[in-house]
């Protein structure tokens, strides 16, 4: 499945997107899907680290560690993908 496809599907079916959810639930709920997707097709892993106010802590592993392409994955899968929903919040890696 092509990473576009995969953020239709997430925007579409975005169960998370509800009143009784806290924006950390919502957020660690995208994390999972994202983190799915990328562990299914590229070998690696995003976790939820923490959110303090806007700031999204994330860390990275498996496959990601040390690839070239981990700031485009970070800025362009995962930011893009939280910045749909929530567009104040900035995403970092942490270690």
């Amino acid at each position: 499945m092509c990473f576009t496809r995969f953020l239709r599907s997430i925007i579409l079916t975005f169960e998370h997107n509800h009143p009784l959810h806290s924006k950390e639930e919502q957020i660690k709920g995208l994390l999972e899907q994202i983190s799915a997707y990328i562990e299914q097709y590229h070998g690696g892993a995003v976790e939820f680290i923490s959110l303090k106010d806007d700031l999204l802590e994330v860390r990275v592993g498996g496959a990601c560690l040390g690839c070239p392409l981990l700031p485009s994955t970070l800025q362009g899968w995962v930011a893009g993908t939280i910045h749909q929903f929530f567009p104040e919040i900035q995403v970092i890696a942490v270690d």
